[in-house]
This record gives C-alpha cells, sequence and structure tokens, in this order.
C-alpha cells in the first residue's frame, strides 16, 4: 500500500509540473515574451489604454543587457529570473505538487519528496537547485553578443483608427536613460502595423517561413521556425483565422543610430486551433468561438525607412 501512494503521489506531481511548464503553442510567440527592442530590450514599454498594465518582461533575446541598461523597468532588476522560465514553473509545480499530495496522503508537506519529513529539507533542495540554476544562467548570459544603442522617447499615437482614444501614447517610463531622440508616427506607420498583425498570423498558419522573414527580423522569424518545427514534431498544425484588431494605440517610439523602433500595443482577436495533420482533428481551440489577445508588439525599420520597412522585433504579453 505504501508503494502505491508514493507511486501515486510522483504521477500526480508530475503532472502538476507539467501544467506549471507546458507552454502553449497557439499563434505567433507561443504566448511568451520575446525578441529584441534595442536599448530598451529589458525595460518595460509605456502603458497604453490599450494595456495598461505592465508587459511581460522579454524572456528570450539576443540583445544581452549591459551595464547601466535599464531592465524591466527598474535598475538592477535582471530580465527573467529562477521561477520566469519553464523550468523554474516546472520545479515549482512539482515540488508544490508533491508535497500538497503527501500532505492529503497523511505523509505530511514532505511525505512525497523522497521521504523528507520537514519544510527544512525542502528548502534546502530548493536553496541548491536555485544555486545551480544561477551559476548555469549566469555562464550563459555572458556567452551572449553585447546590447546595442541609445534610448527612447515616448509619443502620442494619432488617432487613425488604431487606438481607441485620441492621444493615448501612454505613460513614459523610467530608467536613468540618455535622452531619447523623437520619431513620429503617422497614419502611413499605424496602417502597417495593423497590416502587420493580419500578415504575420496567416504567415504562421501557413507555415510559410518565406513570408514571415518578409515582415519579421532573422531573430523573430527563427523563434517562429522553432515553435512551428516543435509543432510539426508533435503531428500537429496551428490554425489561425479571422484575425480583427478590435484597438491599438502607440507606446513608444523612438531613434537609435542604427534603427528605428516603435512599441505599440493591440488587442486583437483571432480564431486559433491546433489540428492533428493526420487527421484534421481538432486538439485545442475552437473553431467557432474566437480568442482575444492583448500583445505589445514592437517593430523595427533602417533610419529614415519608410512605412512598409516595418518589421517585427519583439512580442511581449500585456
Amino acid at each position: 500500500m505504501a508503494m502505491r501512494q508514493k507511486t501515486l503521489i510522483y504521477t500526480l506531481a508530475a503532472l502538476v509540473a507539467l501544467g506549471f511548464s507546458a507552454d502553449s503553442f497557439a499563434k505567433p510567440g507561443a504566448g511568451g515574451s520575446m525578441g529584441s527592442r534595442g536599448a530598451r530590450t529589458y525595460s518595460a514599454p509605456a502603458p497604453t489604454t490599450t494595456a495598461p498594465r505592465p508587459a511581460a518582461p522579454i524572456e528570450r533575446s539576443a540583445t544581452a543587457p549591459s551595464p547601466g541598461m535599464a531592465q524591466t523597468g527598474a535598475p538592477g532588476m535582471k530580465p527573467g529570473g529562477f521561477m520566469s522560465g519553464g523550468f523554474g514553473r516546472g520545479l515549482l509545480g512539482g515540488l508544490v505538487g508533491a508535497g500538497l499530495i503527501g500532505l492529503l496522503l497523511g505523509n505530511g508537506f514532505g511525505g512525497g519528496l523522497g521521504g523528507l519529513s520537514s519544510i527544512l529539507g525542502l528548502v534546502l533542495q530548493i536553496g541548491l537547485l536555485f544555486l545551480l540554476f544561477k551559476v548555469v544562467m549566469g555562464f550563459l548570459r555572458r556567452r551572449q553578443p553585447a546590447a546595442q544603442g541609445a534610448a527612447f522617447e515616448s509619443v502620442a499615437a494619432q488617432n487613425n483608427g488604431f487606438g481607441g482614444f485620441p492621444g493615448a501614447g501612454g505613460i513614459p517610463s523610467s530608467g536613468g536613460a540618455p535622452k531619447p531622440a523623437k520619431l513620429d508616427i503617422g497614419p502611413a506607420d499605424l496602417n502597417a502595423f495593423e497590416q502587420r498583425l493580419g500578415l504575420i498570423q496567416s504567415a504562421y498558419s501557413a507555415e510559410d517561413m518565406a513570408a514571415l522573414r518578409a515582415v519579421a527580423t532573422p531573430e523573430m522569424a527563427s523563434y517562429f521556425a522553432e515553435e512551428l518545427g516543435e509543432t510539426a514534431r508533435r503531428g500537429q498544425v496551428n490554425k489561425i483565422s479571422d484575425v480583427k484588431l478590435l484597438q491599438g494605440d502607440l507606446s513608444e517610439a523612438w531613434r537609435e543610430p542604427n534603427a528605428e523602433y516603435a512599441s505599440v500595443a493591440m488587442r486583437f482577436s483571432l480564431v486559433d486551433t491546433m489540428v492533428e495533420r493526420a487527421t484534421g482533428r481538432i486538439v485545442s481551440g475552437d473553431p467557432a468561438k474566437p480568442e482575444v489577445a492583448t500583445e505589445v508588439w514592437t517593430f523595427v525599420r533602417r533610419p529614415g525607412g519608410s512605412p512598409a520597412d516595418w518589421q517585427l522585433s519583439a512580442i511581449q504579453q500585456a
């Protein structure tokens, strides 16, 4: 009986861990925050009427933090963290799940954790794993490429159907950055951002990497390729349709020495399903019920570029 209880504990703990760590691969970006925003990669985009809450910090980026760079809107904060990624969430889920299940079965909170009989043992395990994780992540971050350029300035969006409120440009965020160079965003730019939303969703659904590379940076295209490859490995395909921008406004726009950036908050609806390739069976999502998402998309173009030159360089969940 004791052996059966232990088996049940570890089985259910594993399921809880999967529940914490499994990422949804639906829609471009897989529900995560990734990409580069130049010198503002690790600072929070300015809040807007569409996305009044702080956007999630960048979790994956080719831009490494540099000394003095503002990170997630507060000096000294590092992007991500032990419990921010899939590894941390999975570990937390497994430990908590095992502890609670052990408690329910009368073994104590630590009863499902290898026979530990006290909270102290649990804390020691978490502490050791945290230290190991910090060492590994510190090594990986030192290997990333150096960060780019200067900072940004918040500007007000023009009301052209892109933004439900006149002048909804957001609140400038702090970060101690040098005085930004102003970048004006006009109706043609806002139209380009809305078009990019539809084009990227459509190309992602069609698994058209050539079309994605045309409207996204090489970094973002590589993330999309990973997601599509993982979905294909599972024998599935992500089908997206009926993409509609419900509301959008400009968060911030700025110039750097080698590029121009604009971050826009967008709330949009879409029909988002995961389909089994071989049979066409719907694995997740409802083809009759559109979902609504709010994200902050950052676009980049060469200095002095036209609205047609904007490419997606980052996605953040809002």
